[in-house]
This record gives C-alpha cells, sequence and structure tokens, in this order.
C-alpha cells in the first residue's frame, strides 16, 4: 500500500522534473521582465533591443558576424593587456578566463528532456485547439479567432515580423513598469474593455440560431 501511494506521490504533476523545470523557466523569465534585477534586465533589453533592431537593418549573418566580432575585440584585448601585466609584474597569475574555461556549460541530457517533453504538452495542446476552432466546434470561439485573425491583417500591412518583434521586446520590458506606476488606472481600463467585449460578445452569441448556440456546462 505504501508503494501505490510513494508511486503516486512521484508521478504527480506538481512533483514531476518536467513541471519543475518549466516553472523554474517561467520564475527567471517573470524576475527578468519585472526588473527584480535592473541591471540584468537593462542588459537583456539593451542586448535584445539592438539585435532585433540590427537585425531589421541588415541580414542575420552581418548581426551575428559583428557580434562575434564585437566580442572577440573585447577578449583578445584584454587578454593581451593581462598579459603584458603579468609580464612588467612578473607575476604567475594565469589565464584570466580560467574560471570561465574551467566551468561545465555542456547541456545534460537530464536537463533537454523534461523541456522537450513540456514543449511536446504544449505542440499537442495546440494542434487540438487548432482543429477544434477550425472546424467550428464552438461557434463562438471559432468567431472569435476570425476576428481576431482579421486584425491581424491590417497589423500585418503595417508591420512586417521583426517590427512586431522589436515592439513585443519593448511591451514585454516596459509593460511591467508602467503598470507599477499605474496600476488603478490600468485596471480600471482593463476591466472596462472586458466587460464591453463580453457584452458585445453576448449579443453575438444570442442572435445566432439556437442549434449553433454556445453549449453551457452548470
Amino acid at each position: 500500500m505504501a508503494d501505490s501511494s510513494s508511486s503516486s506521490h512521484s508521478l504527480s504533476p506538481s512533483s514531476s522534473p518536467s513541471s519543475s523545470s518549466v516553472r523554474r523557466i517561467i520564475h527567471s523569465a517573470l524576475q527578468l521582465f519585472c526588473w527584480k534585477q535592473p541591471k540584468t534586465s537593462a542588459a537583456a533589453f539593451g542586448v535584445s533591443l539592438t539585435v532585433l533592431v540590427s537585425l531589421s537593418k541588415v541580414s542575420i549573418i552581418s548581426v551575428v558576424s559583428y557580434l562575434l566580432l564585437t566580442c572577440l575585440c573585447v577578449t583578445i584585448t584584454f587578454r593581451v593587456y593581462k598579459a603584458v601585466i603579468q609580464a612588467v609584474q612578473k607575476s604567475e597569475e594565469g589565464h584570466p578566463f580560467k574560471s570561465l574555461l574551467d566551468r561545465d556549460i555542456s547541456v545534460s541530457s537530464e536537463t533537454v528532456r523534461p523541456l522537450i517533453d513540456q514543449g511536446l504538452i504544449h505542440v499537442n495542446w495546440f494542434i487540438c485547439q487548432t482543429r477544434r476552432l477550425l472546424l467550428v466546434e464552438d461557434v463562438v470561439d471559432s468567431v472569435k479567432l476570425a476576428v481576431v485573425m482579421w486584425l491581424m491583417t491590417y497589423i500585418g500591412a503595417v508591420f512586417n515580423g521583426l517590427s512586431l518583434l522589436i515592439l513585443a521586446d519593448v511591451v514585454l520590458f516596459m509593460s511591467p513598469l508602467i503598470y507599477q506606476k499605474k496600476k488603478s488606472q490600468i485596471d480600471e481600463l482593463i476591466k472596462s474593455v472586458r466587460s464591453r467585449f463580453e457584452e458585445t460578445l453576448m449579443k453575438l452569441q444570442n442572435r445566432l440560431p439556437g442549434a449553433v448556440k454556445r453549449t453551457k456546462t452548470g
């Protein structure tokens, strides 16, 4: 009896390594976007925005080449500088990047496997939801998707993919800061927009024929 209880406990979602790994990743991302560590968030925002803006101007090959070239210029200069200092001072400090070179940065299968398993869960969910929406299992949900796709056609006519990524990057890093300063006003605005949307959706649903209305589960 104890074996069955222990096995069921080990198989519970809350204790699975996959869910714990994903939770750690989500927690780290939230810490980054919410500016819990301002220096790290500022560096991530600056690098990501620089890369995206560069990609919008030149090819990805040039961006990667310039990034690696910049990194090499910094590391080679620092390496030569430390070598000269050690030669002048006749010290034996060794390689300046020795601690980084000795650090194990290999990716283990134990780290990757939970992420792949969790990714498959989301992929399967996405496939099922896509089938449900495209084959109109629920008319209201399919209409929602149609409205969103219709709006996306206008967005796509104004922005390209990289422009949307740049905008998303700015929103991800800036919206938490703005929300912290204007929390009450934003909450009120979101509540108002949501109530109007639900009211409009309810009116649309009431006009649908009875055979295709959303089935309500009590």
